[in-house]
């Protein structure tokens, strides 16, 4: 009886261990860029520059990608949407329009989007994978 209690603390730890790594990659990669660029035009860019969502988007790649190989497919999808929109809630949340509001909710459809589709493929990857590996050598 005990082990059928412990089967969800996995899951629940991997989804928190997710969450915790996109709050630190959101930080290392986005938090500290907090300044607009004003163009010679008057229009103003940013914060973030291009490199700096790629280089964050690729970084969470690894841990999204290892946790779904090891059958936390949850973990990796729940983990990093919810780390990712409070990061962006939190980041965004002093803007006086309310808009950020908007935003936040774009960054969770497409976090959740995004790693429900990549762990669906490294999930399905790694099952037949594991079936080929068990076939029968015909001699």
């Amino acid at each position: 009886m005990r082990r059928g209690l412990l089967k969800p603390v996995p899951q629940l730890l991997s989804i928190l261990v997710l969450a915790g790594v996109s709050l630190a990659t959101w930080a290392a990669w986005l938090g500290w860029d907090q300044h607009r660029d004003v163009q010679p035009d008057g229009t103003t860019t940013g914060p973030y520059e291009a490199w700096q969502v790629i280089g964050l988007v690729l970084t969470l790649l690894v841990p999204v990608c290892w946790a779904a190989a090891h059958r936390f497919a949850a973990g990796a999808v729940l983990g990093t949407t919810a780390g990712l929109t409070v990061a962006a809630y939190d980041d965004w949340s002093d803007d006086s329009s309310g808009l950020f509001v908007v935003g936040v909710g774009l960054v969770m459809m497409g976090s959740l989007a995004v790693t429900a589709l990549v762990s669906s493929v490294i999930a399905s990857v790694k099952r037949e994978g594991g079936h080929s590996g068990h076939a029968v050598r015909r001699r």
